[in-house]
C-alpha cells in the first residue's frame, strides 16, 4: 500500500470510519450510527449515499394490531458541504400497552417518520392503527396508512385489517416494501416484509412490520427486516433494534404488545 494510502486508512480508523478496498481510487468511507450524534463531513467529502430508518411503532393491547415499521429512506447524491457539522437523529422504537408510535430518524435534510402504532382491541375493536412511516394493523375496518407525511420514493407501507369478530385475529403492520395482511378466524395477520440495502457492504433487511396478535389459534409473524411477532397467548414480540421492526400485537386478555424497534443511520 503507497504511504499516503496507509496514512488515510489509518488516519480514517481512528476516526471510527470503515473503509473498503480502494482498488486504485479513492476510499469509500462507510459509518453506521445506532444512536443520535453530530457528524463533521471530512475534507474533499461533497456527496453521500444514505439509508435513514425511523424507529418502529408499538403493537396493540389485547388482540392488538401489529405495528407499522420505521419509514425507511435512501437515496444518492445528497449534497454535503466539508467542515459543516450535520446533526443525526435515531429514533427509538414505540413503546407498547398502549401502543405508541415511533421516533422518526434524520440526517440532513432526510427524515423518516416512526412507524405507526398497532391498535388496541379495547372492547369493540374499532380502534385505528397508527399513521406514520408504515401503518400499525388493526382488529377493526381501518388500519393506519404508511408513507405518511408523503415522500417519494414511498417509504412504507399500510396496514392490515379485521373483521373484528369475537375469534378474529388483528392485522398485521405495514413494513418498507409489502402491506400487513389481514387477520381473520382464528389468526392474526402477518407484518409486511421491509426493503434490504447493501449500503453497509452487504445487503440487509429493515423495516419490517410487526405480526398481528390472536385470541387463539396462530398469531401473525413479522416481516422480514425485524418486525416482531404477534402472540396468540401473551406479550406481543418486540421488534429488532436498529432495523425499525414494528411490534407485535399480543393476545386476548389485556396482553400487550411488543416494543418497536430502533432506527439506524448508515451513510456512504
Amino acid at each position: 500500500m503507497p504511504i499516503l494510502s496507509a496514512i488515510a486508512s489509518a488516519t480514517a480508523r481512528a476516526l471510527g470510519f470503515g473503509l473498503l478496498t480502494p482498488g486504485g481510487g479513492p476510499y469509500t468511507i462507510i459509518q453506521t450510527f445506532t444512536s443520535s450524534t453530530t457528524w463533521i463531513c471530512p475534507a474533499g467529502v461533497t456527496e453521500v449515499e444514505y439509508l435513514v430508518v425511523a424507529g418502529g411503532g408499538g403493537g396493540g393491547t389485547n388482540h392488538g394490531g401489529g405495528a407499522g415499521a420505521g419509514g425507511f429512506r435512501t437515496g444518492t447524491g445528497l449534497a454535503v458541504s466539508e467542515g459543516v457539522a450535520y446533526t443525526v437523529t435515531i429514533g427509538a422504537g414505540g413503546s407498547a400497552s398502549p401502543g405508541i408510535q415511533g421516533s422518526d430518524s434524520s440526517f440532513s435534510t432526510i427524515t423518516s417518520t416512526g412507524g405507526g402504532y398497532g391498535a388496541n382491541n379495547v372492547t369493540t375493536g374499532t380502534e385505528s392503527g397508527g399513521n406514520g412511516g408504515s401503518g400499525g394493523g388493526t382488529r377493526g375496518p381501518t388500519a393506519g396508512s404508511g408513507n405518511t407525511p408523503s415522500v417519494s420514493p414511498s417509504q412504507g407501507n399500510s396496514g392490515g385489517t379485521s373483521g373484528g369478530g369475537a375469534g378474529d385475529g388483528a392485522g398485521g403492520g405495514g413494513g418498507a416494501s409489502a402491506t400487513g395482511s389481514n387477520g381473520g378466524t382464528g389468526f392474526g395477520g402477518n407484518g409486511g416484509d421491509g426493503s434490504a440495502s447493501s449500503i453497509s457492504g452487504s445487503s440487509t433487511t429493515y423495516a419490517g412490520g410487526g405480526g398481528g396478535g390472536s385470541n387463539a389459534g396462530t398469531a401473525g409473524t413479522g416481516g422480514a427486516g425485524g418486525g416482531g411477532s404477534g402472540n396468540s397467548s401473551g406479550a406481543g414480540f418486540a421488534g429488532t433494534a436498529n432495523t425499525g421492526g414494528g411490534g407485535g400485537g399480543g393476545s386476548a386478555g389485556s396482553a400487550p404488545g411488543g416494543a418497536g424497534g430502533s432506527g439506524i443511520v448508515i451513510i456512504k
